[in-house]
């Protein structure tokens, strides 16, 4: 099940009960744009807010609406869409990025914060040419992937569970096991070049 992501945060705050949930098509993820009102001031939305790319200047943070929800230390955008339920899975094209964190994490992470730091945050990383998990700031290696092109993330709500996906092979390559309180919402973070989301895709067969 998936939820806008300002109806997601009232979810959080003050539970389903408050707010009517609409249903989503059990054969597809869920489908979402990147919420440009949580973006970093070094980031930059594009085609139709489904990618983002990173610029070592950025825009003045005196020319962004003053906003809460926007991320204010780290290079991080937040999707529109929260899941509370379900098996959801999209896919992330890499383009000229040698530097970048792609995941899932509360709603209402820290804004003062980065994906991965903190224990609300489920992350794999690329740097240094190599991936690694990342959880409250602690990193493991993963071996069987390299440099990326695209790559693929299946979120198992139920089953506290977060892949990522080798798209060239259609097989997880490693899996995280979370532990998901409340909403959680696609995350990005990059430091170079850019990354293209696909969404609204069906889970592959086999996965």
């Amino acid at each position: 099940m998936a939820l806008p992501f300002g109806r997601s945060l009232c979810l959080s705050r003050w539970g389903a009960k408050r707010l009517g949930v609409a249903a989503v098509d059990a054969r597809r993820g869920v489908s979402f744009k990147l919420e440009e009102k949580t973006a970093h001031s070094s980031l930059a939305l594009f085609k139709g807010d489904t990618g983002v790319k990173y610029g070592m200047v950025g825009l003045e943070p005196t020319k962004l609406a003053l906003n809460v929800e926007r991320f204010r230390e780290w290079a991080v955008v937040l999707a529109d869409t929260a899941v509370t339920s379900g098996r959801h899975y999209w896919e992330v094209t890499v383009k000229r990025s040698q530097q970048f964190r792609i995941g899932v994490a509360d709603v209402d992470i820290s804004r003062d914060s980065c994906i991965g730091v903190d224990d609300r945050s489920w992350v794999f990383i690329y740097a240094q040419r190599k991936w690694h998990t990342m959880l409250a700031n602690e990193k493991a290696p993963i071996e069987g992937i390299g440099q990326p092109e695209k790559v693929g993330l299946l979120l198992e709500y139920e089953a506290q569970k977060l892949s990522l996906v080798d798209v060239s092979r259609v097989a997880v390559v490693h899996t995280l096991q979370t532990d998901f309180r409340g909403p959680v919402v696609p995350a990005f973070a990059l430091w170079d070049g850019e990354l293209l989301t696909h969404s609204g895709l069906e889970v592959p067969e086999g996965l």
